[in-house]
């Protein structure tokens, strides 16, 4: 048995025998046991009236799950790119650069094509999952859900840093024309947005 199934055998044999927490916790800490090791002992039993202890329900991972949530991150980030890539198109036809090397209209046909095929397919899986998880403790109980919020928001937060940077960069070199500032408000928002969606999820 691992130290782990030590800890909670003995607390549920302790908390069966009616001893208090906090007695419980005093003893675990003679013993060696780090507070944070005791903290999560105790929490993981629920204390029910005429009944033996009773386990809460813990966080899981499900293989499936974490597969469709990575197909998920990966849709979710070819949607914006190519959404970013469409709307830099778009700021390019209203202040055109004379410098491109293509046309408006030959630099946008692959982010079309991307989005056909993408867009579907992230609006599937995330009304999938949605549903799947509309109870929120069924929510709150995966990990796979929750790294998913983790890493969404990380890379949100990411790029919204480097947007400002790059805006910073182009203030201070005099490059900040409005063609950029469109363009950097743009990520900006897509990232801003995606950020708020999921953050939700982080914080369940």
């Amino acid at each position: 048995m691992t130290d782990t199934g030590d800890l909670s055998q003995f607390i549920r044999a302790a908390l069966a025998a009616g001893r208090e927490r906090t007695a419980i916790a005093e003893a675990l800490a003679e013993a060696g046991w780090s507070p944070r090791e005791i903290q999560g002992g105790l929490a993981g039993w629920h204390d029910s009236a005429g009944m033996p202890p009773v386990p809460r329900a813990r966080p899981y991972v499900s293989a499936r799950e974490a597969m469709l949530h990575a197909l998920l991150l990966v849709a979710l980030s070819v949607v914006c790119w190519y959404t970013v890539n469409l709307g830099f198109g778009l700021i390019d036809v209203l202040l055109p650069d004379e410098t491109a090397s293509l046309p408006w209209h030959a630099r946008m046909r692959s982010g079309v094509a991307i989005l056909a095929a993408f867009l579907p397919a992230l609006l599937v899986l995330d009304n999938r999952l949605a549903r799947r998880f509309s109870d929120d403790q069924l929510r709150r109980r995966s990990r796979a859900r929750r790294g998913f919020a983790a890493a969404t928001v990380l890379i949100s937060a990411l790029v919204l840093l480097g947007d400002l940077a790059a805006s910073i960069h182009a203030l201070l070199s005099g490059d900040l024309t409005a063609r950029f500032l469109a363009k950097a408000l743009l990520v900006a928002l897509t990232g801003v947005l995606v950020l708020i969606y999921y953050k939700a999820d982080l914080d369940g």
